[in-house]
């Protein structure tokens, strides 16, 4: 079995492109994040773009959004996070690093 070499997060992420398109791909609901209590996706977002402010509502920056779906999924809160497919050429793009 072949190993791979253990590779950090900030590395792997030197690899990636992000071709940033004008609409974005991830809206955030802040009215229903102000009356959720856990705010999972902050701690689960492996990019960390999610950050709660001091009025209960969630920052969220798409534009360094790897698409990896971590906060749809968590979400508890039907409604508050909204993904769809980045616009043709837009999104992420790997690249041999």
């Amino acid at each position: 079995m072949h190993q791979y070499p253990e590779v950090s997060f900030e590395d792997r992420m030197s690899t990636v492109d992000f071709q940033v398109g004008e609409r974005p791909h991830i809206t955030v609901d802040t009215e229903i994040c102000r009356s959720c209590t856990t705010k999972a996706c902050v701690p689960a977002c492996p990019a960390k773009l999610f950050v709660p402010t001091g009025d209960g509502g969630i920052l969220f920056n798409y534009e360094q959004c790897f698409e990896c779906g971590t906060c749809y999924q968590i979400c508890n809160s039907a409604g508050a996070i909204t993904w769809t497919y980045p616009d043709g050429g837009h999104g992420v793009v790997f690249r041999k690093g």
